[in-house]
């Protein structure tokens, strides 16, 4: 394999280092208001009515409601984005004194500041709810969109992945690993069985500590990263559960002889939803680049034949500080991932003399462009960002916003289903058994490194 540079893992969000000038175009989309909920239209309206999107007229506007709310909450709020969101909120966020991270470092914000009591995020909703499954008791976790979701999660719901693992438990020995980018309740269902959840800065490691168990795994999903940590690990025998409503209704009583011996010998069974927008990315794309001297680096999202031509993967902390740092001192790089971290990395690297390019803008054949990025991330924008901090300080509860362990939005309505205390609890003592166990084989100390 050519990628010799997998990523090392920072657990703590570092500045991303956004200048904001006065000029600047904020590139958010605009909403129409039937897109936001009652309570925020009327930040919307006021948003929309601006003369335009650059950051000395936004600022000001922003500041207005974003101030008294700092002053009144004082340093019991924190602030947080996710690398892909939308290129005015990354920058914006942090403008206003919050932290930018990938899904690992916000997934440990609030066990990490137990002094931030109100804690809201602009990413999509399984973010904020590892962040609140995490949380103490005296913690609130807000979304300022909960109908920011993810397409992979999407299909990878529990009604979906609980079929697959009662029916695999009833015939192997199954310990299950659960990305991040799953809902609450996958989780627990991962934690449950003594399991555990990583993200894309940490699936090689957790990976190692899951062959260890001597046990089949169930990955659950994200399809393309699974065949990627088994191709780093030396996995041969992979079996695949399909996804959505496909996997909800798959049943092994029901397939051939031949699927059926595929199952039994695997090592690795993946549940295969993915990521549409690292599935895009194609190998020809890769060689576009090279040829033109870039150093491409690469999402584990994408697929192998893809992340097995670049020169490095790993996950957007990874690539916003190998790209941002020039670690491959060549200033020339094709990123494939979100389009708008790329974005937002190509506007802060112009001035060091660093290109920056998205990898699917290779210019071949079946050439389209990567177009906005992930379109249900950027439902963040700053009048919901706003209009949430504003109701907030007056003491609105927004229970819409709040994020509970165990809660199910609907993407498209907003609406919302909550489980009851007891569903909750079980929800947190699963579901945190989980994620603890993902920190706690992240960040143990190597044999090697405690002797010295």
């Amino acid at each position: 394999m050519k990628n010799k540079n997998f990523q090392t893992i920072k657990t703590t969000p570092q500045q991303t280092q956004f200048q904001l000038q006065p000029d600047m175009e904020i590139c958010q989309q605009d909403y129409p208001l039937d897109w936001y909920q009652q309570e925020l239209i009327p930040y919307a309206e006021e948003y929309l009515a601006l003369p335009d999107r650059k950051a000395e007229t936004i600022i000001p506007w922003m500041t207005k409601y974003i101030a008294p709310a700092q002053k009144h909450f004082g340093d019991s709020l924190l602030l947080l984005a996710h690398y892909y969101m939308g290129g005015d909120i990354v920058k914006l966020v942090e403008y206003f004194g919050g932290h930018i991270g990938d899904s690992y470092q916000l997934a440990l914000m609030a066990a990490k500041n137990p002094q931030k009591k109100i804690i809201v995020e602009s990413a999509v909703h399984f973010m904020a709810e590892s962040i609140s499954i995490l949380a103490h008791d005296d913690q609130h976790v807000y979304i300022t969109n909960p109908k920011s979701g993810c397409t992979m999660e999407m299909f990878a719901k529990d009604f979906m992945v609980e079929p697959a693992l009662s029916e695999l438990s009833e015939r192997y020995d199954i310990l299950p690993i659960c990305y991040v980018n799953t809902s609450g309740r996958i989780k627990a269902l991962t934690g449950k069985r003594g399991g555990a959840a990583c993200t894309s800065s940490n699936v090689k490691k957790i990976f190692e500590w899951a062959l260890k168990q001597n046990k089949k795994i169930l990955f659950i999903p994200d399809k393309n990263m699974g065949e990627n940590a088994a191709h780093w690990l030396g996995i041969k025998n992979i079996a695949y559960w399909p996804s959505g409503m496909e996997g909800a209704n798959y049943s092994l009583q029901n397939q051939k002889t031949q699927t059926l011996k595929q199952f039994d010998q695997a090592q690795l069974i993946l549940f295969s939803s993915f990521c549409s927008v690292h599935d895009y990315f194609k190998p020809a794309m890769v060689d576009y680049w090279h040829e033109r001297g870039y150093t491409v680096l690469v999402h584990p999202e994408a697929t192998y034949s893809v992340v097995e031509k670049c020169d490095g993967t790993g996950s957007t902390a990874y690539l916003w500080n190998h790209v941002f740092h020039d670690k491959f001192k060549t200033k020339k790089y094709a990123v494939g991932t979100e389009n708008h971290m790329v974005q937002n990395l190509k506007l802060i690297c112009q001035p060091l003399g660093i290109e920056v390019v998205n990898l699917g803008d290779a210019k071949i054949s079946d050439f389209k462009g990567m177009g906005c990025g992930c379109a249900t991330m950027s439902r963040n924008d700053p009048p919901h960002l706003v209009g949430v901090l504003d109701l907030l300080r007056q003491g609105r509860t927004l229970d819409f916003n709040e994020v509970k362990p165990g809660d199910v939005v609907d993407e498209v309505t907003g609406g919302r289903e909550r489980l009851d205390q007891n569903g909750q609890q079980w929800i947190v003592k699963y579901a945190r058994r989980a994620l603890e166990k993902m920190i706690e084989i992240t960040e143990a100390v190597p044999p090697s490194s405690a002797q010295r």
